[in-house]
């Protein structure tokens, strides 16, 4: 009789307890979505990993494995930058909607796009992990399909992460490509019209300067777009993604200290530029982590620059067309700050 009432008393216990509501539900689906997403480029994306595993399994009964992979990866070397492998269903992955709905993300159309030309969308800033280039030109979440009707959008990333074993598979398959003359050329020259190759500009550099509140764009000496985007006739567009910068705080050596001098150097050595910073913890936005915070990100893509195809552009051509460039992108700054949460006193750093 007693075991009976302590279970009824468990019972209504049980009952009396809240259940979650569809927000929590929310929430939670949105910081997995989140998570996994930081997961894959922190552990996934560390060559060391893959690495180890891959050595791991040739002092096993699995070492088969490592050998067809080797022996698949030399004969699949040059295809990252020959087209690539998309699986058009990761990009439509449910989980990109709750992605989206952490921050949130949104797309923002200023002007159309022709399917009949092809362009280069230059992404800016760079911040940390790309979220809002990411969400928006490898995802099908925010809408950039129905926005731009006829255009495919392509964003190219690291050369050295399709080298990395296991990891360059999983880039692939989700749509992105290294940021290489060869790929870009690949994409403008021999998939017909329509394509839209996003480039962040700054690269891995531009992440040393991220920090909420500066606005500070490595692009003055960056013209390899520009003369890329001549030899083929692309269009220029340029994108600002309005919030990407408050997503992480990050510790900003000054120039000239004996630590940024290192993170140059590794910079230039590995291709990626070893930042410290934090974000949010995993069950509190007060505790500190590696997850990004839940700012709002608005990524405005502007107008195209209309650009003619040089087959080989001289110093003074590309000179003008980069200025041209930059300015289009400092008139969409200014046009667009106020309405996504920057002062009128805001200003756009170019070095």
């Amino acid at each position: 009789a007693g075991s009976r009432t302590s279970l009824h008393a468990a019972l209504r216990t049980l009952l009396t307890v809240p259940w979650p509501s569809q927000r929590d539900i929310r929430s939670c689906l949105q910081l997995l979505a989140v998570l996994q997403w930081v997961l894959s480029f922190l552990v996934l994306g560390e060559w060391v990993v893959s690495l180890v595993l891959l050595i791991y399994l040739v002092f096993t009964s699995f070492w088969p494995i490592s050998a067809l992979y080797l022996a698949w990866v030399i004969f699949d070397w040059d295809t990252p930058e020959k087209g690539g492998r998309r699986l058009s269903c990761l990009r439509r992955w449910p989980v990109w909607k709750h992605f989206r709905d952490y921050f949130p993300v949104q797309l923002v159309k200023t002007h159309d796009l022709s399917p009949g030309h092809n362009y280069i969308i230059g992404s800016h800033p760079h911040g940390i992990l790309c979220v809002g280039a990411f969400c928006n030109f490898t995802t099908c979440s925010t809408g950039f399909l129905e926005m731009f009707p006829g255009i495919r959008p392509f964003l190219t990333t690291l050369a050295g992460n399709f080298r990395l074993p296991l990891f360059r598979e999983y880039l692939m398959s989700g749509g992105l490509f290294p940021v290489t003359r060869q790929a870009i050329g690949y994409l403008l020259s021999r998939n017909g019209t329509g394509n839209a190759v996003a480039i962040v500009i700054g690269g891995a550099s531009e992440s040393l300067s991220c920090q909420p509140g500066v606005t500070t764009l490595i692009l003055k000496n960056r013209k390899g777009f520009v003369r890329m985007a001549l030899e083929h006739g692309a269009h220029l567009v340029p994108s600002f993604s309005f919030g990407e910068n408050d997503l992480f705080r990050q510790v900003v050596f000054e120039e000239g200290s004996w630590m940024r001098s290192i993170q140059k150097r590794i910079q230039k050595m590995m291709g990626f530029a070893p930042c410290i910073f934090y974000g949010r913890g995993l069950l509190s936005v007060q505790s500190r982590g590696f997850l990004p915070y839940p700012k709002p990100i608005t990524t405005v893509v502007g107008e195209p620059m209309t650009v003619p195809k040089i087959a080989e552009p001289s110093r003074e051509t590309v000179d003008l067309y980069h200025g041209m460039y930059v300015r289009s992108l400092l008139k969409l700054f200014n046009e667009n700050k106020t309405k996504y949460g920057m002062s009128e006193t805001d200003e756009l750093r170019i070095v």
